[in-house]
């Protein structure tokens, strides 16, 4: 892949998880990086650890869900730097709720951030990326809805899948100009988002694995990165499923020699 040296790179959802590893990823290829998260306080100090091991980043403030809070960002993003060349659309949420008990709000907040979120996320930087000819566009999805379901996340499966049919349709539209957009489908991650669960459940979480491990952050943010780079520009439309296999067995049986 080619060097990252003074991209423009911003990552939504970024103060910890799979964001904050797309963050340090970009940043460490030398790329300057725009760490945007809802809690504010805790992007500025990822961003501040990332300038402190000698990188380009800053933190900002954002909420996906709000056209103004994007355009704000990306406005913020072009003064400092006069130019976005990434966005890893990555902020979300995942929020269980069983479909008889789920209220309007609890489909609207979910829909809200993982997929109007990262509508409004890309239209903020598309006026740049338009201007300038060029653009790479990374969008987290995951296997959870458009591959696999899971109870008590029917809002969260019908926004992922969501995505996809986004990315397709914005990369049709998109290719004359320059601009790619691609989706990455995580499996099962270990974030502190599984701390909920107890380790008998992620210990039969991880067995269903063929490769014999969660994904880590680390492993999202590869692809991201392969995705973004200026060498993977004949990539557009496509969703990098990354889950070590998850999705491949028919069933248990499937595991046997």
């Amino acid at each position: 892949m080619k060097d990252m040296k003074d991209a423009v790179v911003v990552v939504t959802g970024s103060a910890s998880g799979i964001g904050r590893a797309m963050a340090n990823r970009f940043a460490s290829d030398g790329a300057r990086v725009v760490v945007a998260d809802i809690n504010a306080q805790a992007a500025q100090a990822v961003a501040t650890e990332l300038v402190t091991a000698g990188y380009q980043a800053i933190g900002l403030g954002v909420d996906v869900s709000s056209l103004d809070s994007t355009e704000a960002m990306a406005a913020d993003t072009f003064e400092r730097w006069g130019g976005i060349d990434v966005m890893c659309a990555n902020a979300g949420t995942y929020p269980s709720s069983p479909l008889p008990t789920m209220t309007e709000g609890d489909w609207d907040a979910v829909i809200g951030v993982n997929l109007k979120g990262g509508f409004l996320s890309v239209k903020a930087v598309l006026p740049e990326m338009l201007k300038q000819k060029y653009g790479r566009i990374v969008v987290t999805s995951s296997i959870t809805g458009p591959m696999t379901a899971y109870a008590g996340l029917t809002h969260y499966a019908a926004a992922k899948a969501g995505v996809l049919g986004f990315v397709r349709s914005a990369a049709l539209e998109l290719a004359p100009h320059g601009i790619t957009v691609n989706a990455v489908l995580p499996g099962t991650v270990r974030t502190p988002g599984l701390g909920e669960w107890s380790e008998e459940f992620l210990a039969q979480a991880e067995a269903a694995i063929p490769v014999g491990r969660m994904a880590t952050p680390d492993d999202i943010a590869h692809g991201a990165r392969f995705l973004a780079d200026p060498e993977s520009g004949f990539i557009t439309g496509v969703g990098l499923v990354i889950d070590g296999g998850q999705t491949l067995p028919e069933s248990a049986a499937a595991f046997a020699n």
